[in-house]
């Protein structure tokens, strides 16, 4: 595999990796995933949610499409932050009596984020096989503002895959979250969790269907699409010093009333810190500064409009 000479790259180890098959995988993983994975062809990957009942963000994961596994579709489950813990509970409860079989691969597997403007016309699986053998599989990545691609393979070929990217720049986990706060790209669940919404943090775009049919958690979210605007937001917002990054998450306040919380937040190189952080939309507006105490002079700023 050939990247452009620009590519810059980053390991990193999945959360979650779990390898979903059986003679009813499609079917179930349909009715339980809130995006669209009907048409999914081999190597595809679709970015979607696992929700409650109540229609609030348990999990996040791509979905990528294998190939065959004794004549039925099989799948790969995987998420940057989501545990495959909370992943595989969720998925095992529902089913009854499915012809369904999940493994966790998460501690076999490890992945190469590759950003560049360029790497869109990267083909979805170049190396491997459909089925996730070989030197593992690519999909499209959700990094931030820049184009990415995910390339997760078993920890047995990592030798194999890093010989492919050498002379490449690297880059440490540090400058990914940076990368990723500036462009408003929640991470799951610390930026949005079992609390929140997914049109909280803007999530209903990229993750959620509206035309699929039935999910868990579908009627929640047909009904708030229908009511229109929700009540809080996650905002990019930045602020002096960082002695707010050890103590995460953190409350906001504006004078003595709590209206939001800093959820997450990276040194942004200039001496302060950009982060996400969950506000009310009844009482933030866009010039509001807002305190990291109640009462304490207001020093974090927002850099996006609630």
């Amino acid at each position: 595999m050939k990247f452009p000479a620009a590519t810059i790259i980053h390991e990193w180890r999945p959360a979650c990796w779990l390898s979903i098959s059986g003679e009813d995988a499609a079917n179930f993983l349909q009715g339980q995933f809130s995006n669209e994975l009907r048409g999914l062809p081999e190597g595809g990957a679709a970015y979607g949610l696992w929700l409650t009942l109540k229609g609030k963000v348990l999990a996040d994961s791509f979905v990528v499409r294998r190939g065959s596994a004794g004549g039925a579709a099989a799948f790969w489950v995987g998420s940057y932050f989501s545990s495959s813990l909370v992943i595989r509970e969720r998925l095992e409860t529902y089913v009854i009596a499915d012809d369904v079989v999940i493994e966790d691969f998460t501690a076999d597997w490890a992945g190469l984020t590759c950003l560049g403007e360029t790497l869109g016309a990267l083909p979805a699986n170049p190396v491997g096989g459909a089925g996730g053998d070989g030197e593992g599989v690519m999909f499209p990545g959700r990094r931030g503002g820049q184009a990415s691609v995910e390339w997760v393979f078993p920890v047995t070929q990592r030798a194999k895959v890093r010989a492919q990217v050498v002379g490449l720049s690297e880059v440490a986990a540090e400058d990914m979250a940076r990368r990723r706060i500036a462009a408003g790209v929640p991470a799951v669940p610390t930026d949005i969790g079992p609390g929140d919404l997914p049109g909280e943090g803007g999530l209903e775009g990229a993750a959620i269907s509206y035309t699929k049919g039935c999910y868990l958690g579908q009627e929640v979210m047909a009904r708030l699409k229908s009511m229109g605007q929700v009540r809080r937001r996650l905002i990019r917002v930045t602020g002096p010093g960082d002695e707010v990054l050890g103590a995460l998450p953190a409350a906001l306040f504006v004078g003595e009333r709590k209206v939001g919380e800093l959820r997450s937040a990276v040194r942004d190189g200039a001496g302060g810190w950009i982060g996400l952080a969950m506000v009310s939309l009844l009482q933030v507006e866009g010039t509001t500064v807002l305190a990291l105490a109640a009462d304490a002079a207001p020093v974090v700023r927002l850099v996006s409009a609630p």
